[in-house]
């Protein structure tokens, strides 16, 4: 039985956290937080974290979960990101009510106990540079070096740490550190950073902060402020939870959250690297964040893919503790599985190939019932306009057919969908390519609605667009990103050589007339090509363009595949 958003899997973190709820520890209560750095757009493995953060709360009587930016690096922030942030979030079908925060809400707060730190002897201003601090580190196998400014005196280091943020000191001159232990193991624990000079506007507090707490720092103190009892992330960030317990515990604060690290998503054929989705965008590879063929929800959602179609996919790859690489096809099947339930069909031809059907009266137009969604019959009909001349897809016909291929050909008959059987009586082609450019055919006007009086069978059953009525459009079809199924796996080498220069192909589109003005957003089926969706940026009422969420499966594309791959291993 295929689990529904109603039935969440259980895994490790909602085993946790039932348990928890049943000891009444944190009395009873559970508090997630989904906690974005407004660095980039969300993307696939942000939704399964959101998925998952805001899933565990909905399901436990009165938990709550909190949007909360970790705002702490204004280099890289933008007030755009933040937004997009609330967008996609939203679109997935979650709501923060009015539980919205920023790491930069506590500032002041976080600068005391930065000084409380300091207090209590375990922390200190050190004047070494970034590279002498890195190099004084120490290895896996070495231990590292105490800084010279390790043995500052209290009052001394406080007077350091009020010029840092009067703005006396040029950035990268100062940085407060914790003093934990320079032969630790756990080469994070190594006097790690606890505060930076950095001379950047803020998108929140403008100019009033010339130092910033490093993430480390304000992400677990925020969490313990926010009362946060489970802060889910993801397994990089395992190595981290010792300093996370070291700094509630050093500070004696009231809430002390448990971090729990789980795998996070890898997707074949695709990154999902912030930094290296950057580089794409600011590389030119892609035309920006909302990119289609991007990994980010709102690539996905501009490509046609839905909130419950991201959601199935977050709840059927599950929660685990070790990384692996998810198929994308499992992705692509989540949509379809969707789309398939309520897409309206429609058709049109992608590589059109003229056929005039000779002995159909010139002038006479039919207008023919089709099915709008054969999955769900309330959707009724809609009427298509047949002509004498139509067009059919290039693929669709073979002079010379091979096995297996049931489609037109020359003498052969095939079905019109909602149409009538047409039959292949010449075939014209151009003089100078040899190339066919349009098929003369017959038709049984007996055969109308697609089915014989006298019993006889065809095995191909074709779309196609009336000449006379067909709307001009743009397809944009999309293939992976990637060429490799891991494009990060060798670290030496550049991801981006293995960028996919065929992940976008565009086509003229003819499509049928009910499409006339279609609106931006709207997903439609189109029979035997895939499931598109009308572009929200570049598609307008005179000019439209339609993106192609996900192919539908093709038997003879299949058997294509199969039989080039056999000849490979030959």
């Amino acid at each position: 039985m295929t689990k529904t958003e109603s039935t969440p899997a259980l895994n490790f973190i909602r085993n946790i956290v039932a348990r928890d709820v049943k000891a009444n520890k944190n009395n009873g209560l559970v508090a997630t937080r989904f906690p974005p750095e407004p660095n980039g757009y969300l993307h696939i493995g942000h939704a399964k974290s959101i998925c998952l953060n805001f899933g565990i709360a909905a399901e436990n009587k009165g938990g709550n979960c909190n949007l909360r930016f970790d705002d702490t690096n204004p280099s890289k922030e933008d007030v755009e990101y933040v937004e997009s942030i609330k967008e996609d979030v939203r679109w997935l079908g979650f709501d923060w009510d009015d539980r919205l925060f920023y790491a930069s809400d506590y500032f002041e707060q976080l600068y005391q106990y930065a000084v409380q730190l300091i207090k209590a002897g375990k922390a200190y201003v050190c004047s070494l540079s970034a590279d002498e601090i890195r190099e004084n580190r120490g290895t896996l196998t070495k231990p590292g070096k105490n800084s010279p400014y390790r043995t500052r005196s209290i009052e001394e280091n406080l007077a350091l740490l009020e010029r840092m943020r009067a703005g006396e000191f040029e950035d990268g001159s100062h940085v407060l550190r914790a003093k934990i232990d320079m032969a630790s193991p756990n080469v994070l624990m190594r006097d790690p950073t606890l505060y930076r000079i950095r001379r950047v506007p803020h998108h929140r507090t403008g100019d009033k902060w010339c130092i910033y707490p490093m993430y480390d720092f304000a992400h677990c103190l925020s969490d313990s402020i926010e009362g946060i009892t489970h802060s889910l992330c993801t397994l990089e960030f395992e190595i981290n939870r010792q300093l996370y317990d070291w700094i509630l515990y050093e500070l004696s604060v009231d809430c002390h959250p448990q971090q729990i690290e789980f795998a996070r998503l890898n997707l074949s054929y695709t990154v999902l690297s912030k930094r290296k989705l950057v580089e794409l965008v600011e590389g030119g590879y892609i035309s920006g964040w909302d990119d289609p063929r991007m990994p980010t929800i709102s690539g996905l959602r501009r490509r046609g893919y839905t909130p419950e179609s991201i959601r199935n996919f977050c709840e059927r790859i599950g929660v685990a503790r070790r990384d692996s690489i998810v198929d994308v096809a499992l992705l692509e099947y989540s949509i379809r599985e969707d789309l398939n339930k309520w897409a309206p069909r429609v058709m049109g031809v992608l590589r059109p190939l003229r056929v005039v059907i000779d002995n159909y009266p010139e002038d006479k137009v039919e207008e023919l019932d089709a099915l709008n969604n054969p999955e769900d019959p309330a959707m009724d009909t809609r009427k298509v306009p047949f002509s004498r001349i139509i067009y059919i897809e290039q693929d669709d016909f073979q002079e010379d057919p091979p096995k297996k291929f049931f489609r037109l050909a020359p003498g052969r008959e095939v079905r019109l969908r909602y149409a009538y059987f047409i039959k292949c009586m010449e075939v014209v082609k151009d003089e100078k390519t040899d190339k066919v450019v349009e098929l003369h055919c017959t038709y049984d006007p007996d055969t109308r609605g697609g089915s014989s009086p006298d019993g006889r069978k065809v095995k191909a059953t074709l779309h196609w667009v009336s000449e006379a009525h067909a709307i001009k459009a743009e397809a944009r079809l999309y293939d992976h990103l990637f060429l490799l199924e891991n494009p990060s796996e060798e670290k030496d080498v550049d991801f981006k050589k293995s960028f996919n220069p065929n992940s976008l192909k565009v086509l003229s589109f003819l499509v049928e007339p009910s499409l006339e003005g279609a609106a931006p957003g709207n997903i439609y089926q189109f029979e035997r090509l895939g499931y598109f969706c009308v572009d929200s940026v570049d598609s307008t009422d005179k000019s439209l363009v339609f993106n192609r969420t996900v192919t539908l499966r093709d038997t003879w594309a299949r058997l294509q595949k199969s039989r080039k791959n056999e000849q490979k291993k030959r």
